[in-house]
């Protein structure tokens, strides 16, 4: 008996051992997320209002602030827009289409479908604005040029899986790589291999012909909104115009925690920085131009017939979801914390669209996904549930489209 204690303890005390190893290596890996910081060049807090993009330095501008650049651009495309594309209607009137994507995450598979249904409807318009917020962000592009890309954007929806978006890889190994959980060096590849130089031409050709793109992140250093004019950075049509393009697409993409931060070079006065932006919807989950602009004063202005506009706004998400209990985890309190406040957002985006519409006396339009449908977590990039969602959405927009035309909890007798 006492030779097979001897053993027993052999065989232990090193499994002890290593148990205790292994606990202090966990530790030692929280510590240094917490005190550890990767290298950056970032802009000097006092020069960051003075921050642009080398050789574009009109191609943004910051919510909430108007913009002067993005002002004159957009009064240059009421000069250069085909009459086609936006008739005068019987009412005498042009009524331009705006469309605005939200975020979602694989959720984006609902608007996809809904893009693919309106257009089947033959009752999709020529949107003289679109824009686009994370998953938004990336369908974007694709609903700016139109019913030609709609089987491009079915595809992407309906075939990406987790592989194609991040690696996750080592728990520990994440801790180490302290700003994010996963990599996202798939999505970086995947944005490339769909936004490439041709498709870059024609949103340039778009831009041209006076209609206009923007999509939205959020800037950490500077704590604001970023609206970028992505028509105008194609129409450079250079290798730097590119890689801006991309890098901006998968920023508003890229899940604050869950994905890394992306930095974006800029100058000030001569000088190289990086700003580091993250997923737009942390600054708002929807828009259409964040006052920047004021289109419809340009278009009462410019527009060669009585103007008006038209919103059309489609939530790739639910606003009264299930309730179902949280998980108890690092991992599990981040996503659900994120989920609960882009819901919240969602519907404060909802009121201050609502706002700019009445004020303007413009249509108000949006869809969101029937809460009683069990979704997946955003971030689940199951090709599968995506299919089905994608199904759900073609079918919604199919039937009619039938829109909401009040913000949550509005009923025709709290309008003022």
């Amino acid at each position: 008996m006492d030779a097979i204690n001897a053993r027993c303890r052999a065989v232990l005390v090193p499994r002890h051992a290593q148990a205790l190893a292994r606990g202090l290596v966990l530790l030692g890996c929280l510590m240094l997320g917490g005190c550890v910081t990767l290298p950056r060049n970032p802009v000097p807090a006092d020069q960051i209002a003075w921050a642009t993009v080398p050789g574009m330095p009109d191609v943004r501008g910051w919510a909430g602030r108007p913009n002067r650049d993005m002002q004159v651009d957009f009064e240059r495309s009421m000069h250069d827009e085909r009459p086609d594309d936006f008739p005068v209607a019987s009412d005498g009137r042009i009524h331009y289409p705006h469309l605005a994507l939200s975020g979602g995450g694989a959720n984006g598979a609902f608007g996809a479908g809904f893009l693919n249904g309106w257009t089947a409807t033959g009752t999709r318009p020529t949107f003289k604005i679109v824009t686009g917020v994370s998953t938004g962000a990336l369908m974007a592009p694709y609903a700016f040029l139109g019913a030609e890309y709609d089987e491009a954007l079915k595809r992407f929806y309906t075939t990406t899986s987790d592989a194609d978006v991040f690696t996750a890889g080592n728990p520990v190994m994440a801790l180490l790589r302290r700003d994010s959980l996963a990599h996202t060096a798939p999505l970086e590849a995947l944005i490339a291999r769909a936004i490439d130089a041709p498709l870059l031409a024609r949103i340039a050709a778009e831009h041209r012909a006076g209609r206009r793109l923007y999509i939205g992140t959020a800037d950490l250093d500077s704590r604001q909104f970023a609206v970028w004019n992505m028509g105008l950075i194609a129409t450079r049509e250079s290798p730097e115009a590119l890689a801006l393009f991309r890098r901006v697409m998968l920023a508003s993409a890229s899940i604050p925690i869950a994905f890394p931060p992306v930095l974006i070079e800029v100058d000030v006065h001569g000088q190289r920085y990086d700003e580091m932006h993250v997923d737009g919807f942390v600054a708002a989950n929807i828009f259409l131009h964040a006052g920047i602009i004021d289109p419809q004063r340009i278009y009462t202005r410019l527009s060669r017939a009585p103007a008006t506009y038209d919103t059309f706004m489609i939530h790739n998400g639910q606003l009264n979801a299930a309730s179902d209990p949280a998980e108890r985890s690092l991992r599990g309190i981040a996503f659900r914390t994120i989920e609960v406040a882009g819901r919240a957002g969602m519907i404060g985006d909802l009121f201050r669209e609502y706002a700019y519409a009445r004020r303007d006396r413009a249509r108000f339009a949006w869809v969101t996904i029937d809460s009683t449908l069990a979704l997946p977590e955003a971030t689940s990039f199951d090709p599968e549930r995506m299919k089905v969602l994608y199904e759900v959405g073609y079918d919604r927009a199919r039937a009619g489209p039938e829109w909401l035309t009040r913000p949550p909890g509005m009923t025709p007798g709290d309008d003022p």
